[in-house]
Protein backbone atom coordinates (compact mmCIF):
# COMPACT_ATOMS: atom_id res chain seq x y z
CA UNK A 1 0.00 0.00 0.00
CA UNK A 2 1.41 3.07 -1.26
CA UNK A 3 2.24 6.23 1.76
CA UNK A 4 -0.94 8.52 -0.59
CA UNK A 5 -3.35 5.62 0.11
CA UNK A 6 -2.76 4.97 3.84
CA UNK A 7 -3.06 8.95 4.24
CA UNK A 8 -5.93 9.00 2.50
CA UNK A 9 -7.17 6.17 4.63
CA UNK A 10 -6.28 8.02 8.09
CA UNK A 11 -7.87 11.17 6.94
CA UNK A 12 -10.92 9.55 5.83
CA UNK A 13 -11.45 7.37 9.11
CA UNK A 14 -10.74 10.81 11.35
CA UNK A 15 -12.98 12.68 9.45
CA UNK A 16 -15.67 9.96 9.69
CA UNK A 17 -15.35 10.30 13.70
CA UNK A 18 -15.46 13.85 13.70
CA UNK A 19 -18.72 14.34 11.48
CA UNK A 20 -20.19 11.59 13.82
CA UNK A 21 -19.27 13.36 16.77
CA UNK A 22 -20.65 16.98 15.43
CA UNK A 23 -23.11 15.83 13.58
CA UNK A 24 -26.82 16.34 14.41
CA UNK A 25 -27.83 13.35 16.96
CA UNK A 26 -29.45 10.43 15.14
CA UNK A 27 -31.39 9.51 18.53
CA UNK A 28 -34.92 8.66 18.34
CA UNK A 29 -36.22 9.13 22.07
CA UNK A 30 -39.53 10.72 22.25
CA UNK A 31 -39.92 13.81 24.21
CA UNK A 32 -42.13 12.94 26.91
CA UNK A 33 -41.76 16.30 28.79
CA UNK A 34 -41.35 16.64 32.34
CA UNK A 35 -43.74 13.72 34.81
CA UNK A 36 -46.60 15.30 37.45
CA UNK A 37 -46.05 13.33 40.94
CA UNK A 38 -48.82 11.77 41.46
CA UNK A 39 -48.03 10.13 45.37
CA UNK A 40 -48.41 11.27 48.51
CA UNK A 41 -46.41 13.95 49.93
CA UNK A 42 -44.09 12.29 53.05
CA UNK A 43 -45.24 13.18 56.22
CA UNK A 44 -42.93 12.62 59.34
CA UNK A 45 -45.64 11.00 61.94
CA UNK A 46 -47.25 8.42 59.44
CA UNK A 47 -43.83 6.71 58.97
CA UNK A 48 -42.84 6.26 62.01
CA UNK A 49 -45.66 4.08 62.52
CA UNK A 50 -44.67 1.15 60.70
Amino acid sequence: MSISKMLASITQYISEAAMRIFGPNDDAYPTIGVQPFTGDPYKKGTADNW
